[in-house]
């Protein structure tokens, strides 16, 4: 009975071990001996040879060799390690009997729990039958127990981590040799029980530390991967033959092998894939290159050809030309009529200057004969043969006016370069969508819509390359040291304009009387105090006499300047204000904002404001849209545009970001247009139906003042802390213009650049004239010039 029970033991134990003894004596390998101390085993296995079970019948193992296969083999699959160790070919430390027989002659420092029953399983009982997949996943189970209960049994009471370096107390208590000795610095008691306790009490726990290293191993052969399994394996001397060793130098070059072709497979499947995208990307920038040079072709054949024609309407002209000097009857009859004309723009333009003031009526008068003087001067040239002169001289201009464009063009020819592109490919697109709709692609003379829009853009791009100043204005104040005009606008007719600022007064002046006359006896024709500093004005755009104001104080007024008196304070605002509007389509509405952070929109009919928005960030500027009076754009310190409807102001319509410092300015070129300004010297034009900047304008320096902005249909023109004024065309992103304020004072000469800065710009409706002023108090008249 006894061997049928040994037997019976010996099967299961080799059943759960993953190894059956036919397939070894197959191998030609003989019965594991759990005696050697390099032998590998499931942990359950190891733990019932250290308990004593199982040492009286032999134990079967694979060869080493086929066990390394099997881990090499492993490899390719998973690089985790077995779960538990309780799988085949886990690797287990085993103990020799040398040292087994040593930890039980040395004092022991663990509970009985943990060197009697490790695994946590009895032996099974004789006869009985238990599945393999239960007694595995049950093994495993009672391990991961035990082990957490010896973690905690293996802490130092002390420091609270693994013991190291074990040292037994005299009460029988074990801790780490340094935390045991610090502590009996400072105290003569056990840490654990209280006895006394000195150094002389400690002794080296050898059985202990051996566990300990144990556990180490054990941890290790659990976490590491199957590379470190092999390593650790053959670090610990594990007896192999030569030819077992030749086996698995084999295995592990074709394992190299495999690898290596694998890992180079795959360097060229990376390579093969970054060619086929670099020549996608390519062949997607040849395609386009190739329809912008269509393009420019079929842009090349359309001017051409409209120039051609233009070539032989003025041959033709100058056909007719000589055949009317050649023949004195045609002569005869074209000065007739030349003169009939004269007579009807006489008479026109005396029809239309009734009831107008005399003086305008004496300046349209000398406008209009200048005109008539000069059409017969040039009638009376070309009927004396004076054509040769004249044509010399204009010839002469033209090319001058030629290289001045030429020169232009090549400075600016990689912004003109992408404008063109740009509304071309637009042109296209737009021409291809309403080609089924419309068979006529094309505008007048074979031109194409995005060569047409092109076209308009160099055309006023081209027109000017400088600003001139024509006259000047000294709005300084011999009782006031501060200057700085903070705001300058035109009236509705633009035949007046209001200037304000820190002097705490607002001063209007008559456009004219400041063109024609010298700046020395320039004064103001209406001229209001107030009581703080001003930040901001807005005429209204209905009543010629209405000019409302912002100030220091948080307090908008609106003024008469008929009267010279104000026609409504409000004062709701908390803290100073920087920004007033009119709204055009609504002439009685007005919006303010204000440090105070809040947008309140006034009605000129009411004393208390109408809508108040609450902005969380102070307010920089308000605009309303010129085409609806419920829409209004705000800038604030949060570097955001805030698109508002006043029918619902629970939330922007749109949101435009793109600043990264405090918006400035706000302005309205069109409906759908819209220009900001903002101290990271940069100005964007937006479109109000798209939260994308359309472009971005560089070139001037705006930093911390604010430097004014001012937009027309196809200019935007802004100030700069150099001194400067800045001129841009919408569709060009660097200046078309610039003009730089001097001082006149030689003083102040070498300071001007650092400490004067432009402060309001103004322009003068859609025409090319604009009044700029600076921190000095100077006030310019500037034109664009070729």
């Amino acid at each position: 009975m006894e061997k049928k029970g040994d037997a019976a033991t010996c099967e299961a134990e080799r059943r759960h071990a993953g190894w059956t003894s036919e397939s070894h004596i197959s191998a030609g390998e003989r019965p594991p001996d759990p005696r050697e101390k390099s032998s590998i085993l499931p942990i359950a296995t190891a733990h019932r040879l250290q308990r004593g079970h199982g040492n009286s019948a032999p134990q079967l193992r694979p060869s080493a060799l086929l066990r390394y296969r099997l881990l090499i083999h492993s490899f390719g699959s998973t690089c985790t390690p077995p779960m538990g160790g309780a799988s085949a070919g886990a690797l287990v430390p085993s103990v020799s009997k040398a040292e087994e027989m040593g930890a039980s002659v040395a004092p022991l420092a663990v509970s009985s729990s943990e060197t009697t029953d490790v695994a946590g399983l009895p032996p099974p009982a004789e006869g009985a039958t238990v599945p393999d997949g239960t007694r595995a996943a049950a093994a495993v189970k009672a391990d991961a127990e035990a082990e957490a209960e010896r973690d905690k049994d293996l802490l130092c009471p002390i420091c609270m981590g693994v013991i190291k370096d074990a040292f037994l107390t005299a009460c029988g208590h074990s801790f780490c040799y340094m935390c045991i000795v610090t502590h009996l610095n400072n105290k003569s008691d056990c840490p654990c029980c209280g006895n006394y306790l000195t150094k002389n009490h400690l002794y080296p726990n050898f059985l202990l530390n051996k566990l300990l290293k144990k556990q180490c191993a054990r941890q290790i052969a659990k976490t590491a991967s199957p590379v470190e399994h092999l390593r650790l394996a053959l670090q610990q001397g594990c007896e192999m033959s030569v030819k077992e060793l030749d086996g698995l130098l084999s295995l592990l070059s074709d394992k190299k092998r495999k690898m290596e072709q694998q890992e180079a497979e795959m360097n060229m499947q990376i390579l093969l894939d970054f060619l086929h995208c670099l020549r996608k990307k390519k062949l997607e920038e040849l395609n386009e290159v190739q329809t912008d040079l269509q393009f420019i072709k079929e842009d090349i054949n359309a001017v051409e050809k409209h120039r051609a024609e233009l070539y032989r309407a003025r041959e033709r002209y100058s056909v007719k030309l000589r055949m009317l000097l050649d023949d004195p009857i045609a002569t005869k009859f074209w000065s007739s009529t030349a003169d009939q004309h004269n007579s009807i723009l006489i008479s026109n333009a005396r029809s239309s200057l009734v009831g107008t003031c005399s003086r305008n009526l004496q300046v349209k008068s000398n406008d209009v004969k200048a005109q008539l003087s000069h059409q017969d001067y040039q009638r009376k040239d070309a009927l004396s043969g004076s054509v040769t002169t004249n044509s010399l001289i204009q010839s002469g201009r033209v090319m001058a006016r030629k290289r001045r464009i030429q020169a232009q063009v090549n400075l600016q020819f990689k912004e003109l370069q992408e404008c063109y592109l740009q509304k071309r490919r637009l042109g296209a697109s737009q021409s291809s969508r309403q080609e089924e709709k419309d068979a006529n692609v094309k505008v007048r003379e074979g031109y194409h819509v995005g060569l047409e829009d092109f076209q308009s853009v160099l055309t006023t791009f081209t027109r000017y390359s400088r600003l001139r100043d024509i006259a000047e204005l000294r709005h300084g104040d011999l009782f006031h040291s501060a200057n700085i005009v903070s705001s300058i606008e035109f009236d509705r007719d633009d035949e007046f304009f209001a200037t304000a600022g820190v002097s705490k007064r607002i001063k209007v002046f008559e456009f004219s009387t400041v063109v024609n006359e010298p700046s020395d006896v320039n004064c103001p024709v209406v001229e209001l105090a107030t009581r703080s500093k001003l930040s901001c004005l807005s005429w209204n755009k209905y009543s010629k006499n209405i000019i409302a104001s912002s100030d220091y104080e948080g307090i908008v007024t609106v003024w008469d300047v008929t009267t010279r008196q104000s026609m409504m304070e409000y004062e709701e605002h908390e803290k100073r204000a920087w920004s007033v509007d009119f709204s055009r389509m609504e002439p009685t509405m007005l919006v303010s904002g204000s440090d105070d952070c809040k947008v309140k929109v006034w009605c000129t009919k009411q004393e208390a404001s109408v809508i108040n928005i609450d902005m969380k960030a102070n307010i920089c500027c308000v605009k309303y849209n010129p085409g609806s009076s419920v829409h209004v754009a705000v800038g604030s310190a949060d570097h955001h545009i805030h698109y508002f409807d006043l029918r619902n102001t629970s939330s922007p319509l749109r949101i435009f970001k793109g600043h990264w410092k405090a918006v400035s300015y706000v302005k309205f070129l069109s409906t759908n247009e819209l220009a900001s300004a903002s101290t990271d010297s940069t100005l964007r034009l937006w479109d109000v139906k798209d939260t994308s900047p359309v472009r971005t304008f560089k070139g001037h320096t705006n930093e911390k003042n604010f430097v004014g902005l001012t937009v027309n249909n196809e200019y935007i023109a802004c100030g700069s802390e150099t001194n400067e004024v800045f001129v841009y065309h919408k569709a060009i992103s660097k200046p078309a213009a610039w003009h730089k304020f001097g001082s006149s004072d030689l003083d102040d000469a070498e300071d001007d650049a650092g400490s004067y800065f432009i402060s309001a710009v103004c322009w003068k409706s859609d025409s090319p004239t604009m009044l700029a002023a600076n921190s000095q108090g100077t006030i310019k008249v500037l034109v664009l010039a070729a």
